[in-house]
């Protein structure tokens, strides 16, 4: 009986690709556990690529996938089913999101094929993985700072800085081998400081362009992109960290013929082909990007507001910080400003949702009764949709402030989608929000995204011992 359920489940997965239904089969795939190699890949008619949601990487725009990994990708399906005319003979390009830190894991214990990022081979990798087209492109680490930090001229001069990086990366890694060497020299350490698991590289390069760090260490390639249309990243080419690193996907050691094969595809693949330029200009270039929340003019105008957050914060139970970063991403903290549609104030709220029953503040032109009806507001969302104890704390911030921008029938919609997905439909990051970019656009994805940045900010300024 296993096997017949088995050998139906393959036929549906072969019908539905066959009709080039990429989310019907993006419902089911994740769930399950594969392992084998291109043969027995080739045979189910799919190649699972986990795929990190990002900017660069993987995202969706008008309900299609986008980014540089998905365009190497799609261009090795069409290398791999060159010469197949019959479309149920193709195998296809299947993406799997899930966070940097659950690449290795997962590829591991078979819920993909490929872990299909620009990572650096280390010796720890290397002792878990194999690494295809690996000697394709040499990547250094290279420092970059806000156009205000202090000068670095030298390595040496890091000692003692705070350099603030992607969680479990290889950044971490090599600034942890400088460190011994500065030891050995008596020179203070570099404080690494790791960043929350849900930021990427690139939002940790916009952190430092708004100045909420004042250093980071990135792949080189990413930082001349991303140098593009972030103006107040400096990325110093003579401040190596780490030079030379062979970079590549990952994939299981026990997939040889899968290796042979992408490592066939990376020789037809000339270097600056693909992506790179293009895409930046095309999605990225007219973003408005976050502004420093604790430089010193941002600090003042929250002085003025920061009791009455804390108030309210209390008053429902909503951490106040949470709060203050939703205002900041509504209104910049200017209790003057009117939307085109009538939201009012700091907290940008409608006058009939502060009417509503559920909240039921008056004359939301006050900064107080403006700063009650919107942290009453967020409270009412949390305890009435996302309460569930299978939520986590940070997943219910993320969902308040979703179905705060795009009502909380559409952050429903979400939920159910990310479900049929196979995605969590209890965590925002990586899973629901995939589904929110499918149904309504990027908007309510990067409002989001940026109130969470902007959250970790007021973190971080706390944890630097700025009192708020």
């Amino acid at each position: 009986m296993k096997k017949i359920n088995q050998f139906l489940y393959l036929v549906i997965i072969a019908l539905i690709l066959a009709s080039q239904s990429l989310m019907a089969a993006e419902q089911i795939i994740p769930s399950k556990t594969f392992m084998g190699d291109l043969p027995e890949m080739q045979k189910r008619s799919f190649i699972r690529a986990l795929v990190t949601y990002s900017k660069t990487d993987f995202f969706f725009y008008k309900g299609r996938p986008k980014g540089m990994q998905v365009e190497f990708l799609q261009q090795y399906e069409k290398w791999l089913n060159k010469g197949i005319k019959r479309e149920e003979n193709k195998t296809r390009i299947i993406f799997i999101p899930v966070t940097f830190d659950q690449l290795i894991p997962y590829l591991k214990d078979g819920k993909g094929d490929i872990a299909a990022a620009m990572l650096t081979i280390t010796p720890g990798r290397e002792s878990q993985v194999n690494f295809a087209s690996g000697g394709q492109m040499n990547v250094s680490e290279l420092l970059v700072s806000h156009k205000d930090a202090p000068q670095i001229n030298t390595i040496e001069e890091l000692s003692g800085k705070v350099v603030y990086v992607l969680k479990k990366s290889s950044y971490v890694e090599h600034l942890k081998e400088l460190n011994l060497k500065f030891k050995e020299k008596g020179l203070a350490a570099i404080k690494i400081q790791e960043a929350d698991s849900n930021l990427l590289s690139e939002d940790i390069l916009e952190l430092v362009n708004s100045g909420v760090r004042k250093y980071t260490v990135i792949d080189g390639y990413k930082g001349k992109l991303w140098a593009k249309v972030l103006p107040d990243i400096r990325l110093h080419d003579n401040l190596i960290i780490s030079p030379n690193n062979k970079v590549g996907w990952a994939i299981r050691k026990d997939n040889p013929l899968l290796a042979k094969s992408l490592n066939s595809f990376a020789q037809t693949v000339k270097k600056g082909t693909l992506m790179g330029n293009m895409l930046f200009k095309r999605y990225y270039a007219k973003t408005k990007w976050l502004k420093n929340p604790n430089s010193e003019e941002e600090r003042k105008k929250l002085e003025k507001f920061i009791k009455l957050f804390k108030k309210y914060g209390g008053k429902y139970q909503f951490d106040y910080l949470a709060l203050t970063a939703q205002a900041y991403q509504e209104s910049g903290l200017d209790n003057s400003k009117k939307s085109h549609r009538g939201a009012i104030g700091i907290m940008q709220l409608l006058p009939t949702t502060a009417a509503d029953k559920n909240v039921n503040i008056p004359d939301i032109k006050s900064v107080e009764n403006n700063i009650h009806a919107g942290a009453k507001y967020l409270a009412f969302l949390q305890k009435r949709y996302f309460s569930s104890d299978e939520i986590s704390p940070e997943s219910k911030f993320a969902f308040s402030w979703a179905a705060y921008n795009a009502g909380p029938g559409n952050v429903r919609k979400m939920r159910k989608l990310a479900k049929e997905m196979g995605l969590d439909p209890n965590r925002w990051f990586n899973n629901v929000e995939m589904a929110a970019g499918k149904i309504i656009g990027r908007e309510t994805v990067q409002y989001v995204a940026n109130i969470f940045k902007y959250y970790i900010a007021y973190k971080l300024a706390e944890s630097d011992g700025l009192h708020l």
